[in-house]
């Protein structure tokens, strides 16, 4: 120590100037970065997810990075409530892709990855055909011979629909000169779904990612038939699609965003996060790991990727006849309200015209409460007050104040029983529609509790 003190003024502070960066990239950038994945455990957006817990919290980038999984519809779902629940949040991420895109184009759904913020692409992965081991099907000559003769007799099972799964199937019937209309394609809401029913025998055939799949590979419960990489894969004895004679190549994709209303500050500082843990000694060791492709894309140039890709997928869909256009949800966010409406506009005449008959009618004393003019005027301010609230305040809230003053124009003298009525209406309705029904509804300031 004394001899360190006799050192020069000049060779202190190189010493400093060399320990103050070690000591401040010593500290985490977070004390906890939430990552968010869109899909059920099991599948590629969770391993990305937990590959980024792990990276972020072993490089003490971040000192927690806790994973939450939120299913459904190939991620719109997630994508929904992300945009709902995180809003200006600058501690969480979302897993995003390929899968996504396809999901939005499929569901038609009313949020995009134009309405997230873009931070940046990490990996891409190749797609494996794969049947259980005790399939007659040995190889991919005798898929493509069964499938080319009877299309249908033929299941494909994999990720939700719209996906990257899908948009393989389609693509090799379309090689193959097969409709991609006659595509018997099963989609599950996660890999682990999917992965239990090809094992079980559910699907004739199973479409996932390389990671998704490697288990079961080496372990022998799963037989590949092709991978859908250009060339064969070091150390991995899987034919290509092109040497079965299918001429297609194709690569999944997964990135990250961000939620939407945060500032430039706040965008700066993940993306350098993310960059961070894209460099690390960890996450190399991770891409190994999973035989994942190392895509780190990120800035202006990712942003315009996916714009570009959205498109292409878009064309790709159409061209396969599982696009937008040819199904998804009835109804939308942007039109919810006035479906809504136009029911209650109905209603509310067939209610007036039953008013109407019941005062022509001889000896109508019209003795229930709230008729007349003014339960027609309460259900109008409460149409108003609905395509008013519903996308700042939620479906929830705005449904259950139309719900209790239509209830109040035809019987005014309970207002306690009319409260929990509307309230469990308006919770049973949007459980129904963005649970079952897999419509994305705006939960606005319940988001994070439904």
């Amino acid at each position: 120590m004394r001899s360190l003190m006799r050192l020069p003024a000049r060779v202190h502070i190189v010493v400093l100037a060399i320990a103050l960066p070690a000591t401040s990239a010593a500290q985490p950038r977070y004390d906890q970065l939430r990552v968010i994945a869109p899909a059920a455990p099991g599948g590629g957006w969770d391993q990305t997810a937990r590959a980024m817990q792990q990276a972020l919290q072993r490089e003490g980038i971040a000192r927690l990075a806790p994973v939450e999984n939120i299913p459904g519809a190939a991620g719109t779902i997630g994508l929904a409530r992300f945009m709902g629940a995180e809003r200006g949040s600058t501690d969480a991420v979302m897993i995003s892709g390929l899968i996504m895109l396809g999901g939005i184009v499929t569901n038609r759904s009313p949020v995009t990855l134009a309405d997230v913020v873009p931070i940046a692409r990490l990996t891409g992965e190749y797609e494996v055909i794969a049947v259980p081991a005790a399939s007659p099907l040995r190889s991919l000559q005798d898929l493509l011979t069964a499938f080319k003769t009877r299309p249908e007799s033929i299941s494909w099972g994999g990720g939700s629909a719209g996906g990257s799964d899908q948009i393989l199937a389609g693509l090799v019937a379309d090689a193959v000169g097969v409709d991609p209309r006659r595509i018997n394609y099963i989609a599950f809401a996660g890999g682990g779904e999917s992965l239990s029913a090809i094992l079980g025998g559910q699907v004739s055939v199973g479409i996932n990612g390389l990671a998704e799949f490697a288990p079961q590979l080496e372990a022998g419960t799963l037989r590949a038939l092709a991978i859908s990489s250009a060339d064969r894969l070091p150390g991995l004895d899987v034919p290509t699609l092109r040497e079965g004679g299918v001429d297609v190549e194709f690569e999944n994709w997964r990135s990250v965003v961000a939620p939407p209303g945060i500032s430039p500050m706040a965008r700066r500082r993940l993306e350098e996060t993310i960059e961070l843990m894209a460099r690390s000694a960890t996450w190399r060791e991770l891409l190994d790991r999973f035989r994942w492709l190392d895509r780190y894309l990120a800035g202006d140039a990712f942003a315009r990727f996916v714009s570009e890709e959205e498109v292409r997928v878009r064309d790709i869909l159409k061209k396969l006849g599982t696009g937008g256009d040819e199904g998804g949800p009835l109804v939308s966010v942007g039109v919810y309200p006035w479906f809504v409406l136009a029911g209650l506009v109905v209603c509310g005449l067939g209610a007036g015209a039953s008013i109407l008959r019941a005062r022509r009618s001889p000896g109508s004393t019209d003795t229930l409460p709230g008729h007349g003019g003014g339960s027609l005027a309460l259900i109008a301010v409460g149409a108003i007050l609905y395509l008013v609230l519903a996308e700042p305040a939620g479906f929830v809230v705005a449904s259950a104040g139309l719900f209790w003053l239509t209830a109040r124009a035809f019987d005014d003298r309970r207002p306690w029983r009319d409260v929990f009525f509307a309230a469990g209406l308006s919770v049973g309705a949007y459980l129904l529609f963005a649970r079952v029904l897999q419509l994305s509804l705006p939960a606005g300031i319940l988001a994070g509790w439904l």
